[in-house]
């Protein structure tokens, strides 16, 4: 019997701060410095990628992927004023809410928020970090109750939403917390840019860190099987050549392009060329053991200088 498919989500859009003034960076563009080789708002426009709309609250800039832009009135009003700003180019019944220096962000995350603020009744699902502080800018809310209280903030003071920390927003809202240190951590310092690219050189980091920077360089959009394509590199590697090996791979990938490209296309490619790589280390391997028997068959008779001085070189000792 197939498995029942999953349930599917309900669509959501995105509002991702990105005009802070990054003081304690010393006023630089935080939002444009690069991580694994990519600025960190657009690693952060990646992992968001499924939403209907995403909007981003800075003056336009080129990024990775189609956004729309907003920017809160006056300019550095602060993240709640930002959020509003955001929020009224939405329309989805749920929002991320997400700031642009977040590194670590991943797709996975994002469903996790998803899924659970789909699983309770909470009117927004944020992450914490290492130390259990709430990090409202790691977030997934329900919009109406999200513009309810932007609306009330407003209403009762002056200046509007200008100014206004975080806190007086999310002290408002029925809160379902997630600890995750990892995905919370943000790029506040040089220390904080410096660890972050420290840790996605690490060995168990750094494949899939280089291979998100080359699809997102690179313009697409694909899920391969990596350990297929690494094997594939091996067997070309030790059965043809070490050259045969990056070589292979990309013969791989165009072939996969020409067949109408998506992971289903890269794996027959890369069954056929593993197969083939497979046929050749085989035949060496047969070469090999072909020319191991005829010199251990010439080493087992008698040598050339043993032989009797009537013996031709090509009689036989049968024949008579």
């Amino acid at each position: 019997m197939n498995a029942a498919p999953a349930p599917s989500r309900p669509a959501h859009d995105a509002v991702v701060l990105a005009g802070g003034a990054a003081r304690r960076l010393g006023g630089t563009d935080k939002p444009a410095v690069r991580v694994g080789g990519r600025p960190l708002l657009d690693r952060v426009l990646a992992a968001c990628a499924t939403a209907g709309t995403t909007v981003v609250v800075a003056e336009p800039r080129p990024t990775a992927r189609p956004v729309r832009w907003s920017r809160e009135d006056p300019p550095g009003g602060g993240p709640v004023a930002a959020l509003d700003a955001g929020l009224r180019a939405t329309t989805a019944d749920q929002v991320l809410v997400l700031s642009a220096d977040l590194p670590f962000l991943s797709e996975q995350t994002v469903r996790h928020l998803l899924d659970a603020l789909n699983a309770g009744t909470a009117d927004a699902v944020l992450l914490t970090d290492a130390d259990g502080r709430d990090q409202p800018l790691v977030a997934a809310y329900r919009s109406a109750p999200l513009r309810h209280h932007l609306a009330e903030l407003a209403a009762a003071h002056d200046d509007g939403l200008s100014g206004l920390p975080l806190r007086l927003l999310v002290g408002r809202l029925e809160l379902t917390r997630i600890t995750d240190p990892v995905a919370s951590f943000d790029c506040d310092t040089w220390d904080d840019i410096a660890a972050a690219r420290s840790r996605i050189r690490e060995h168990g980091h750094v494949l899939d860190e280089w291979i998100s920077a080359a699809k997102d360089e690179l313009g697409i959009e694909l899920d391969v099987d990596t350990g297929v394509l690494l094997d594939l590199a091996r067997d070309a590697a030790h059965g043809v050549a070490r050259p045969a090996a990056p070589l292979t791979t990309f013969l791989v990938g165009y072939a996969a392009a020409t067949a109408g490209g998506g992971r289903e296309a890269v794996a027959e490619a890369c069954a056929k060329a593993a197969a083939l790589a497979d046929r050749w280390a085989k035949e060496a391997a047969d070469e090999t053991a072909s020319a191991s028997g005829t010199t251990g068959a010439a080493s087992d008779g008698a040598s050339p200088d043993s032989a009797s001085p009537g013996d031709s070189p090509g009689a036989r000792p049968d024949a008579g």
